[in-house]
């Protein structure tokens, strides 16, 4: 399936196919033979989706408004082949001001209600989706404990927000191992933490919503050479990757450019079980989601 050139560019991996096992066991495969990132397994994975599961979906990323973000779900072609663009888009420029909003409002919001119950407190980083730049003009600058308020707000299960977190974690351990300083004192900029929020909530709502009782991918493919991010310029994998990716099958492939994102790897190391060439089953549905 190489096809001509432009077939590489980064334009609608990851594939996802929803398996039925030999013991029928509903399977969840990824094939990441063009990297990974964020908004496209978030683009697959709604692919997946029944019209009535979408309308349900609709209402998650309709709650994404109220930190300043537009989250569409579009049809969208690439090479001839249909699949789904994933895009977040930002209301106002100002990504510092809506988490600002966000901390202040849950923060009067555990005061205001405190004799009532307890309230649990609570980026991309420099590089996510370098080869997506609609959004990295924006710099927000956002910790974990900001990040967790965003995410504690959001009306998602309370699986989807720790899973969610927990994809998070992933990503400050491996900044602060890239960096040299403390988990606590990680901060998620460039791409701003919004956006990264929007990608990562997603993709853990859409995957309770298709409910597989296993998940399985492809070995990784990370691309090569170098990216340019706010810290200067990078290898690829960049190390926050190649951190996360420890104990992952990868390989560079041919394409000089960033395939896998610290998103895209924190989700796959997260939810994944194996990682294996596809085995024997057969193919209910298959979703395509779009980079760029």
């Amino acid at each position: 399936m190489r096809g001509d050139d432009s077939f590489l560019n980064y334009n609608m991996q990851p594939r996802i196919k929803l398996l039925k096992g030999l013991f029928t066991m509903k399977t969840l495969y990824l094939d990441c033979g063009m990297g990974a990132a964020g908004d496209m397994l978030a683009g697959a994975l709604y692919d997946l989706l029944s019209e009535e599961q979408r309308a349900e979906f609709q209402n998650i990323a309709a709650a994404f408004s109220a930190v300043g973000l537009n989250v569409r779900c579009a049809a969208a072609e690439k090479c001839g082949i249909r699949g789904i663009h994933f895009a977040v888009e930002y209301m106002n420029t100002d990504a510092d001001e809506y988490a600002a909003c966000i901390h202040e409002h849950e923060h009067l919001h555990e005061h205001e209600h405190l004799h009532e119950h307890e309230h649990e407190h609570a980026h991309e980083h420099c590089h996510e989706h370098e080869h997506s730049h609609e959004h990295e003009h924006h710099h927000s600058h956002s910790g974990l404990h900001e990040i967790e308020h965003i995410i504690r707000a959001l009306p998602v299960s309370d699986a989807v927000k720790e899973h969610s977190l927990a994809v998070y974690k992933l990503i400050a351990e491996a900044e602060s191992h890239a960096h040299g300083v403390p988990v606590e004192l990680v901060h998620f900029h460039e791409v701003g933490a919004l956006d990264a929020v929007a990608d990562i909530v997603s993709c853990c709502a859409l995957i309770e919503m298709l409910a597989p009782e296993r998940i399985a991918a492809s070995p990784v493919r990370t691309g090569s050479g170098h990216v340019h991010c706010a810290h200067g310029i990078l290898p690829v994998p960049a190390p926050a990757t190649a951190f996360i990716l420890h104990g992952v099958p990868v390989y560079a492939g041919d394409i000089k450019g960033e395939l896998c994102t610290p998103t895209g790897a924190a989700l796959l190391k997260h939810f994944v079980h194996e990682f294996t060439a596809m085995q024997l089953m057969t193919i209910l549905s298959q979703g395509y989601g779009m980079g760029k």
